[in-house]
Protein backbone atom coordinates (compact mmCIF):
# COMPACT_ATOMS: atom_id res chain seq x y z
CA UNK A 1 0.00 0.00 0.00
CA UNK A 2 3.01 2.50 0.42
CA UNK A 3 3.46 2.97 -3.50
CA UNK A 4 0.07 4.08 -3.26
CA UNK A 5 0.08 6.73 -0.73
CA UNK A 6 3.31 7.48 -2.43
CA UNK A 7 1.44 8.16 -5.96
CA UNK A 8 -0.99 9.82 -4.32
CA UNK A 9 1.01 12.35 -2.15
CA UNK A 10 2.67 12.98 -5.53
CA UNK A 11 -0.55 14.06 -7.30
CA UNK A 12 -1.36 16.76 -4.27
CA UNK A 13 1.49 18.35 -4.37
CA UNK A 14 1.01 18.38 -8.16
CA UNK A 15 -2.11 19.48 -7.92
CA UNK A 16 -1.44 22.31 -5.01
CA UNK A 17 1.59 23.25 -6.66
CA UNK A 18 -0.88 23.87 -10.02
CA UNK A 19 -3.26 25.73 -7.43
CA UNK A 20 -0.75 28.04 -5.87
CA UNK A 21 0.39 29.19 -9.38
CA UNK A 22 -3.35 29.75 -10.13
CA UNK A 23 -4.17 31.81 -7.54
CA UNK A 24 -0.96 33.59 -7.57
CA UNK A 25 -1.49 34.80 -10.80
CA UNK A 26 -5.16 35.55 -10.65
CA UNK A 27 -4.01 37.77 -8.01
CA UNK A 28 -4.80 41.74 -8.81
CA UNK A 29 -1.60 44.40 -9.10
CA UNK A 30 -1.71 44.66 -5.62
CA UNK A 31 -1.93 41.55 -3.90
CA UNK A 32 -4.93 41.71 -1.48
CA UNK A 33 -4.93 40.46 2.35
CA UNK A 34 -7.74 37.70 1.31
CA UNK A 35 -5.84 36.21 -1.70
CA UNK A 36 -2.82 36.30 -0.09
CA UNK A 37 -5.04 34.33 2.58
CA UNK A 38 -6.45 31.93 0.54
CA UNK A 39 -2.76 31.23 -1.46
CA UNK A 40 -1.10 30.62 2.05
CA UNK A 41 -3.91 28.08 4.15
CA UNK A 42 -4.28 26.21 0.10
CA UNK A 43 -0.49 25.90 0.34
CA UNK A 44 -0.52 24.60 4.03
CA UNK A 45 -3.39 22.66 3.60
CA UNK A 46 -1.53 20.68 0.51
CA UNK A 47 1.80 20.18 2.83
CA UNK A 48 -0.16 19.17 5.68
CA UNK A 49 -2.09 16.15 3.75
CA UNK A 50 1.24 15.48 1.85
CA UNK A 51 2.73 14.27 5.28
CA UNK A 52 -0.36 13.01 6.62
CA UNK A 53 -0.45 10.41 4.58
CA UNK A 54 2.94 9.61 4.39
CA UNK A 55 3.69 9.37 7.77
CA UNK A 56 0.61 9.57 10.27
CA UNK A 57 -0.77 5.74 10.56
CA UNK A 58 -4.07 7.34 12.47
CA UNK A 59 -6.37 6.47 9.71
CA UNK A 60 -9.17 8.87 10.80
CA UNK A 61 -6.96 11.99 10.79
CA UNK A 62 -5.74 11.20 7.24
CA UNK A 63 -9.24 10.66 6.03
CA UNK A 64 -10.39 13.64 7.08
CA UNK A 65 -7.81 15.85 6.40
CA UNK A 66 -8.12 14.41 2.53
CA UNK A 67 -11.47 14.85 2.66
CA UNK A 68 -11.24 18.88 3.62
CA UNK A 69 -8.32 18.96 0.76
CA UNK A 70 -10.85 17.19 -1.56
CA UNK A 71 -13.50 20.04 -0.66
CA UNK A 72 -10.73 22.65 -1.28
CA UNK A 73 -9.75 21.23 -4.64
CA UNK A 74 -13.29 21.42 -5.59
CA UNK A 75 -13.99 25.03 -4.53
CA UNK A 76 -11.12 25.56 -6.09
CA UNK A 77 -11.94 24.11 -9.81
CA UNK A 78 -15.33 25.76 -9.05
CA UNK A 79 -13.34 29.16 -9.11
CA UNK A 80 -11.14 28.29 -11.63
CA UNK A 81 -13.53 27.54 -14.18
CA UNK A 82 -15.35 30.31 -13.42
CA UNK A 83 -12.79 33.19 -14.14
CA UNK A 84 -13.80 34.47 -17.25
CA UNK A 85 -12.31 36.52 -20.48
CA UNK A 86 -13.38 40.66 -21.15
CA UNK A 87 -12.79 43.04 -23.16
CA UNK A 88 -13.31 45.72 -20.75
CA UNK A 89 -9.83 46.49 -19.19
CA UNK A 90 -7.80 49.17 -19.08
CA UNK A 91 -5.73 47.88 -21.70
CA UNK A 92 -1.92 48.89 -22.92
CA UNK A 93 -2.07 51.33 -25.75
CA UNK A 94 -0.74 48.72 -28.14
CA UNK A 95 -3.45 46.17 -28.18
CA UNK A 96 -6.46 49.16 -27.32
CA UNK A 97 -8.20 48.08 -30.22
CA UNK A 98 -9.70 45.19 -31.52
CA UNK A 99 -9.80 44.88 -35.42
CA UNK A 100 -12.88 44.69 -36.92
CA UNK A 101 -12.73 43.47 -40.21
CA UNK A 102 -15.89 44.24 -43.43
CA UNK A 103 -16.04 41.73 -45.93
CA UNK A 104 -17.77 42.50 -49.27
CA UNK A 105 -17.31 40.02 -52.33
CA UNK A 106 -13.68 40.55 -53.02
CA UNK A 107 -13.38 43.92 -51.36
CA UNK A 108 -12.24 44.09 -47.55
CA UNK A 109 -12.40 46.58 -45.12
CA UNK A 110 -10.42 46.16 -41.76
CA UNK A 111 -10.94 48.70 -38.69
CA UNK A 112 -8.11 49.17 -36.13
CA UNK A 113 -5.01 48.18 -38.61
CA UNK A 114 -2.49 49.12 -36.29
CA UNK A 115 0.74 51.70 -37.42
CA UNK A 116 2.53 53.06 -34.85
CA UNK A 117 6.04 54.34 -35.20
CA UNK A 118 8.08 52.88 -32.75
CA UNK A 119 11.49 54.83 -31.40
CA UNK A 120 12.26 52.14 -28.79
CA UNK A 121 9.72 50.02 -26.78
CA UNK A 122 8.28 52.88 -24.39
CA UNK A 123 8.70 55.63 -26.62
CA UNK A 124 6.03 55.51 -29.77
CA UNK A 125 3.36 57.22 -31.86
CA UNK A 126 -0.14 55.76 -31.54
CA UNK A 127 -1.70 55.32 -34.90
CA UNK A 128 -4.87 53.06 -35.67
CA UNK A 129 -6.06 53.37 -38.93
CA UNK A 130 -9.10 51.97 -41.43
CA UNK A 131 -7.65 49.86 -44.73
CA UNK A 132 -9.47 48.61 -47.37
CA UNK A 133 -8.07 45.68 -49.85
CA UNK A 134 -9.17 43.94 -52.87
CA UNK A 135 -8.46 39.98 -52.53
CA UNK A 136 -8.02 39.65 -56.38
CA UNK A 137 -5.07 41.45 -56.00
CA UNK A 138 -3.66 39.06 -53.08
CA UNK A 139 -0.27 37.47 -54.36
CA UNK A 140 2.65 36.52 -51.28
CA UNK A 141 2.25 34.91 -47.66
CA UNK A 142 5.58 35.07 -45.78
CA UNK A 143 6.37 33.55 -42.75
CA UNK A 144 8.51 35.95 -40.19
CA UNK A 145 10.43 34.24 -37.16
CA UNK A 146 11.27 36.59 -34.50
CA UNK A 147 13.08 35.09 -31.50
CA UNK A 148 13.08 36.67 -28.06
CA UNK A 149 13.93 34.07 -25.80
CA UNK A 150 16.83 31.70 -27.09
CA UNK A 151 17.32 30.01 -30.68
CA UNK A 152 14.06 27.23 -29.40
CA UNK A 153 11.41 29.84 -28.90
CA UNK A 154 10.05 32.97 -31.30
CA UNK A 155 7.07 35.05 -32.14
CA UNK A 156 5.17 34.00 -35.26
CA UNK A 157 3.48 36.12 -37.79
CA UNK A 158 2.33 35.58 -40.87
CA UNK A 159 2.56 38.99 -43.37
CA UNK A 160 0.13 39.00 -46.93
CA UNK A 161 1.53 40.70 -50.11
CA UNK A 162 -0.65 42.83 -51.93
CA UNK A 163 -0.24 43.53 -56.14
CA UNK A 164 0.04 46.91 -55.40
CA UNK A 165 3.02 46.58 -53.10
CA UNK A 166 0.93 46.70 -49.93
CA UNK A 167 1.91 44.20 -46.91
CA UNK A 168 -0.49 43.51 -43.93
CA UNK A 169 1.00 41.47 -40.68
CA UNK A 170 -1.47 39.69 -38.97
CA UNK A 171 0.07 38.39 -34.99
CA UNK A 172 -1.85 36.84 -32.52
CA UNK A 173 -0.78 38.07 -28.84
CA UNK A 174 -1.82 38.46 -25.45
CA UNK A 175 -3.75 41.49 -24.66
CA UNK A 176 -2.18 43.25 -21.62
CA UNK A 177 -3.34 45.75 -19.30
CA UNK A 178 -1.53 48.50 -18.69
CA UNK A 179 0.18 47.16 -15.80
CA UNK A 180 1.07 44.07 -16.86
CA UNK A 181 4.07 42.85 -18.83
CA UNK A 182 4.43 39.30 -20.04
CA UNK A 183 4.54 36.28 -18.21
CA UNK A 184 5.07 32.87 -20.48
CA UNK A 185 4.19 30.72 -16.95
CA UNK A 186 1.27 33.94 -16.20
CA UNK A 187 -0.02 32.57 -20.05
CA UNK A 188 -0.72 29.15 -18.71
CA UNK A 189 -2.95 30.45 -15.84
CA UNK A 190 -5.64 32.69 -17.66
CA UNK A 191 -3.35 35.98 -16.83
CA UNK A 192 -4.11 37.25 -20.29
CA UNK A 193 -6.79 37.57 -23.00
CA UNK A 194 -5.68 37.01 -26.64
CA UNK A 195 -5.95 39.42 -29.11
CA UNK A 196 -5.29 39.44 -33.11
CA UNK A 197 -3.63 42.36 -33.89
CA UNK A 198 -3.43 43.87 -37.85
CA UNK A 199 -0.44 45.71 -38.35
CA UNK A 200 1.86 48.03 -41.12
CA UNK A 201 4.85 45.72 -41.28
CA UNK A 202 7.12 49.00 -39.99
CA UNK A 203 5.19 48.27 -36.71
CA UNK A 204 5.37 44.70 -36.41
CA UNK A 205 8.65 43.37 -38.04
CA UNK A 206 10.48 46.79 -37.30
CA UNK A 207 9.35 46.66 -33.95
CA UNK A 208 11.11 43.87 -33.15
CA UNK A 209 14.26 44.26 -35.46
CA UNK A 210 14.82 47.50 -34.98
CA UNK A 211 13.49 48.69 -31.41
CA UNK A 212 13.58 45.26 -29.35
CA UNK A 213 16.68 43.98 -30.94
CA UNK A 214 15.32 40.48 -31.72
CA UNK A 215 16.59 38.45 -34.52
CA UNK A 216 13.75 38.27 -37.06
CA UNK A 217 13.99 35.77 -40.31
CA UNK A 218 11.28 36.23 -43.40
CA UNK A 219 10.53 33.12 -45.49
CA UNK A 220 8.23 32.91 -48.58
CA UNK A 221 5.27 30.66 -47.77
CA UNK A 222 4.73 28.32 -51.47
CA UNK A 223 0.91 28.98 -51.11
CA UNK A 224 -1.87 29.01 -54.04
CA UNK A 225 -3.66 31.98 -54.68
CA UNK A 226 -6.66 30.49 -54.11
CA UNK A 227 -5.12 28.84 -50.46
CA UNK A 228 -3.57 32.38 -50.10
CA UNK A 229 -7.46 33.47 -49.80
CA UNK A 230 -8.65 30.93 -47.58
CA UNK A 231 -5.36 31.64 -44.84
CA UNK A 232 -6.43 35.59 -45.71
CA UNK A 233 -10.13 34.98 -44.54
CA UNK A 234 -9.26 32.45 -41.81
CA UNK A 235 -6.89 35.66 -39.93
CA UNK A 236 -10.27 37.71 -40.29
CA UNK A 237 -12.61 35.02 -39.12
CA UNK A 238 -10.58 34.55 -35.93
CA UNK A 239 -10.32 38.23 -35.43
CA UNK A 240 -14.14 38.30 -35.58
CA UNK A 241 -14.46 35.12 -33.22
CA UNK A 242 -12.65 37.34 -30.75
CA UNK A 243 -14.19 40.51 -31.59
CA UNK A 244 -17.27 39.30 -30.70
CA UNK A 245 -16.48 36.47 -27.78
CA UNK A 246 -13.26 37.13 -25.84
CA UNK A 247 -11.14 34.30 -24.98
CA UNK A 248 -7.93 33.62 -22.77
CA UNK A 249 -4.73 33.17 -24.73
CA UNK A 250 -2.77 29.75 -23.76
CA UNK A 251 1.34 29.64 -24.05
CA UNK A 252 0.67 25.86 -24.96
CA UNK A 253 -2.97 25.40 -26.74
CA UNK A 254 -3.66 28.87 -27.85
CA UNK A 255 -0.37 30.93 -29.01
CA UNK A 256 1.08 32.88 -31.90
CA UNK A 257 2.22 29.28 -33.41
CA UNK A 258 -1.19 27.57 -33.33
CA UNK A 259 -3.25 29.86 -34.95
CA UNK A 260 -1.27 29.27 -38.12
CA UNK A 261 -1.33 25.59 -37.30
CA UNK A 262 -5.04 25.68 -36.96
CA UNK A 263 -5.76 28.50 -39.87
CA UNK A 264 -3.29 25.63 -42.17
CA UNK A 265 -5.08 22.77 -41.38
CA UNK A 266 -8.31 24.29 -43.28
CA UNK A 267 -5.77 24.61 -46.51
CA UNK A 268 -4.16 20.71 -45.30
CA UNK A 269 -6.18 18.92 -43.23
CA UNK A 270 -3.98 16.03 -42.87
CA UNK A 271 -0.61 18.06 -41.51
CA UNK A 272 0.55 16.13 -38.44
CA UNK A 273 1.24 17.72 -35.01
CA UNK A 274 4.66 18.06 -34.27
CA UNK A 275 6.93 19.20 -31.49
CA UNK A 276 8.22 22.25 -33.15
CA UNK A 277 4.68 23.65 -32.54
CA UNK A 278 5.83 24.22 -29.02
CA UNK A 279 9.34 25.14 -29.70
CA UNK A 280 8.44 27.57 -32.31
CA UNK A 281 11.90 28.37 -32.82
CA UNK A 282 11.99 25.47 -34.98
CA UNK A 283 8.53 26.36 -36.84
CA UNK A 284 10.60 27.20 -40.04
CA UNK A 285 11.94 24.08 -40.18
CA UNK A 286 8.73 22.37 -40.08
CA UNK A 287 6.93 24.63 -42.81
CA UNK A 288 9.89 23.63 -44.91
CA UNK A 289 9.16 19.95 -44.15
CA UNK A 290 6.02 19.88 -45.15
CA UNK A 291 7.14 21.33 -48.48
CA UNK A 292 5.39 25.05 -47.44
CA UNK A 293 8.33 27.22 -48.15
CA UNK A 294 9.95 27.73 -51.49
CA UNK A 295 12.00 24.70 -53.19
CA UNK A 296 15.29 24.43 -54.71
CA UNK A 297 16.92 25.60 -51.60
CA UNK A 298 17.90 23.97 -48.48
CA UNK A 299 16.67 24.46 -45.00
CA UNK A 300 19.77 26.61 -44.27
CA UNK A 301 19.97 28.85 -47.28
CA UNK A 302 16.56 30.31 -46.57
CA UNK A 303 17.32 30.60 -43.36
CA UNK A 304 20.68 32.38 -43.81
CA UNK A 305 18.73 34.35 -46.89
CA UNK A 306 16.14 34.76 -45.14
CA UNK A 307 17.67 37.13 -41.82
CA UNK A 308 16.53 40.58 -42.11
CA UNK A 309 17.89 42.74 -39.48
CA UNK A 310 20.81 44.54 -41.20
CA UNK A 311 18.37 45.61 -44.22
CA UNK A 312 15.79 46.59 -41.62
CA UNK A 313 18.25 48.59 -39.62
CA UNK A 314 19.15 49.61 -43.43
CA UNK A 315 15.85 50.90 -44.36
CA UNK A 316 16.14 53.49 -41.56
CA UNK A 317 18.19 55.45 -43.85
CA UNK A 318 15.43 55.03 -46.50
CA UNK A 319 12.01 56.09 -47.21
CA UNK A 320 9.52 54.42 -44.87
CA UNK A 321 7.55 53.35 -47.12
CA UNK A 322 10.15 51.26 -48.64
CA UNK A 323 11.07 49.17 -45.44
CA UNK A 324 8.93 45.90 -46.55
CA UNK A 325 10.88 45.80 -50.23
CA UNK A 326 14.38 46.49 -48.44
CA UNK A 327 13.74 43.34 -45.69
CA UNK A 328 12.86 41.06 -48.58
CA UNK A 329 15.91 41.49 -50.91
CA UNK A 330 17.82 38.35 -51.98
CA UNK A 331 14.98 36.05 -49.93
CA UNK A 332 13.93 33.79 -52.01
CA UNK A 333 10.46 33.71 -53.24
CA UNK A 334 9.81 36.81 -52.11
CA UNK A 335 8.01 39.65 -53.95
CA UNK A 336 10.00 43.14 -53.71
CA UNK A 337 7.70 45.23 -54.92
CA UNK A 338 7.57 49.48 -53.58
CA UNK A 339 5.02 50.00 -51.48
CA UNK A 340 1.91 52.34 -51.66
Amino acid sequence: MQWKQTVTGVLILVATAWGCLALWFQQPQQFSALGLAVLAVWSLLGAISVVTLLWCYQWRYRRSLLGAYMLSATLLLVWWYNISPSHERDWADDVAYLLQPEIQGDQVTLHNVRNFEWRTETDYTPNWETRSYDLNQLVSADLVLSYWMGPHIAHTLVSFGFADGQQLVFSLEIRKERHESFSAIGGFFRQFEQVLIAADERDLIRTRSNARGEDVYLYSLAIPPEQLRTLFLGYLEAAEALRTTPDFYNSLTSNCTTIVFDLARHIAPGIPLDYRLVLSGHFAEYAYDLGALVPEHSYTQLQELGYINARAKDSDTHDKHDFSRIIRLGVPGASVKNTP
